[in-house]
C-alpha cells in the first residue's frame, strides 16, 4: 500500500520562503534553492527538501505532479499528488525543469546491487543544496525483504564500499 496525499484544487498555497528566492512556481507549487513547497490540504503547506525527493512525475493528461519522498520501502514512501494549473504552461515547464535539476543535483551516489535476479538494493548518498553531511540510505526493490539477514549483509557491504568510494 502506498501512502498518498491528494491535494485539492483549492489548497493552501505556500508563501515565498523567508530569505529564499523562488526559482520557479506554477499552480501554487514553489521551488527554491533548498526545497519544493507544495500546497497543503490543511492549513500548512508541505515543504520537501530536495534531498528528500525520490521522484517527481508529471502527468500531462491529469495535470498533476506526483512527488515521492525518499523511504527505504518504495511501497510505503510518502507521495504528494498536486494539481498544477494548466493555464501557465511556461511556468509549469520551468517548475518541472527546476525540479529535475535540483533533485539530480542532490544525488552524490546511487548504486544498485543485485540480490535476487535483477532485483536488489539501491544505495544512495544525497547532499542538501547548502552542503553538509551526506545522508545515506537504502531503497529495496519490490520483492526484496529488507529484514532478511542475507539482504541486510549485502546492503551493509554495499554501503561500506560506497562510503569508501566517496571517502566518507
Amino acid at each position: 500500500m502506498t501512502a498518498e496525499w491528494w491535494v485539492s484544487r483549492a489548497p493552501v498555497a505556500p508563501a515565498a520562503p523567508r530569505g529564499g528566492r523562488v526559482l520557479a512556481s506554477a499552480g501554487g507549487v514553489l521551488a527554491d534553492r533548498d526545497a519544493l513547497h507544495l500546497p497543503g490540504a490543511r492549513a500548512t503547506p508541505v515543504r520537501v527538501p530536495w534531498e528528500r525527493v525520490d521522484a517527481a512525475e508529471w502527468d500531462a493528461e491529469a495535470g498533476t505532479l506526483t512527488v515521492t519522498e525518499v523511504a527505504p520501502d518504495v511501497a510505503a514512501a510518502p507521495r504528494h499528488v498536486v494539481a498544477v494549473d494548466a493555464d501557465d504552461p511556461r511556468g509549469r515547464d520551468r517548475l518541472l525543469q527546476v525540479v529535475r535539476e535540483r533533485v539530480t543535483a542532490s544525488v552524490v551516489l546511487q548504486r544498485h546491487v543485485r540480490v535476487a535476479g535483477k532485483a536488489g538494493v539501491h544505495v544512495v548518498a544525497r547532499r542538501p543544496p547548502g552542503g553538509g553531511a551526506l545522508a545515506w540510505g537504502f531503497r529495496f526493490d519490490v520483492g526484496i525483504d529488507p529484514e532478511d539477514p542475507g539482504v541486510r549483509r549485502v546492503a551493509a557491504d554495499a554501503l561500506a564500499r560506497a562510503r569508501d568510494d566517496v571517502g566518507a
